[in-house]
């Protein structure tokens, strides 16, 4: 069964979403390294690739189901931040807005009876659990340690461990 036009517009939709989130994880990586912050530069770069394949997962299930890939425009991300804090704070609220995006997804895929979008959805809906999750608890950690002192450098350290 092929994609409705109406299901391919929406996940087009989602892998210009997909590289955006990439383009911005990229843009606060940048802006890590900028505050001598490699390890949070490394879990940005990251997740900068987790959002690459993403896309690309939406890109191969498209052309899986017959449809036609078309890529928009990205806009510029954002280049300053007010510490590594605020990075996470902006990192929890924009995985919230994209697990809103792909239920959005997940709901016309319910609405178009497209069963087989359904099942490759699901997987992104439990992925964005786990990256709502990862995010918060990092901003927790912030929160707690404050974004200078010897707390700081040890969650450095640690966020360098996920490499990127």
């Amino acid at each position: 069964m092929e994609l409705s036009k109406k299901m391919q517009d929406a996940v087009n939709k989602q892998i210009n979403e997909e590289l955006a989130s990439a383009y911005i994880y990229l843009s606060m990586a940048a802006y890590c390294e900028s505050i001598n912050l490699p390890g949070f530069a490394a879990w940005m770069r990251a997740q900068t690739n987790e959002e690459m394949a993403h896309a690309m997962k939406f890109y191969g299930f498209v052309h899986s189901r017959g449809g036609r890939v078309v890529l928009e425009a990205i806009e510029k991300p954002p280049i300053e931040f007010d510490g590594p804090t605020d990075v996470f704070e902006k990192t929890l609220a924009h995985e919230q807005y994209i697990t809103g995006c792909i239920h959005n997804l997940y709901g016309i895929a319910v609405e178009e009876k497209d069963y087989a979008s359904l099942s490759t959805l699901q997987w992104f809906v439990d992925e964005q659990v786990e990256e709502e999750e990862t995010a918060s608890g990092i901003l927790d950690l912030l929160k707690m340690s404050g974004d200078k002192g010897h707390a700081l450098l040890m969650l450095d350290r640690q966020l360098a461990g996920r490499g990127g």
